[in-house]
């Protein structure tokens, strides 16, 4: 079954985040890899160009998430996690989860599901 990702609420709440976001992705020995991208949301998915490890990475274990931070230090960050495909230096992530987190007062976390639409 192919389920379409409406990506407009997540687009929206993109553009409030910094104007950047961070790859990441799992390398051969399981450790975390984190790159810096300028993101494109598309219709159903997320585009940017990334170095040769986080496409290898992606290419190897295509579960990806994408991190960008609050615009103000009180503010959300916004937290991405989806299927990656590698199309030379272009990685292509259908989006499957977006949620923005903060910690919250006094601590532990604070977060705010991204509602996606999903068709059929």
């Amino acid at each position: 079954m192919s389920i379409r990702v409406e990506l407009g609420e997540l687009r929206d709440v993109a553009a409030g985040q910094a104007p950047f976001a961070y790859l990441l992705t799992v390398s051969d020995d399981a450790s975390a890899h984190a790159v810096a991208i300028t993101p494109l949301i598309g219709a159903g998915s997320i585009t940017c160009d990334a170095g040769n490890r986080s496409c290898a990475n992606a290419r190897a274990r295509p579960n990806v998430s994408l991190l960008w931070p609050p615009a103000r230090p009180d503010d959300y960050s916004l937290i991405v996690d989806g299927r990656a495909s590698v199309d030379g230096s272009t990685v292509r992530i259908v989006v499957e989860r977006a949620v923005r987190h903060r910690p919250a007062p006094g601590g532990g976390s604070d977060c705010a599901p991204v509602e996606l639409q999903r068709e059929e």
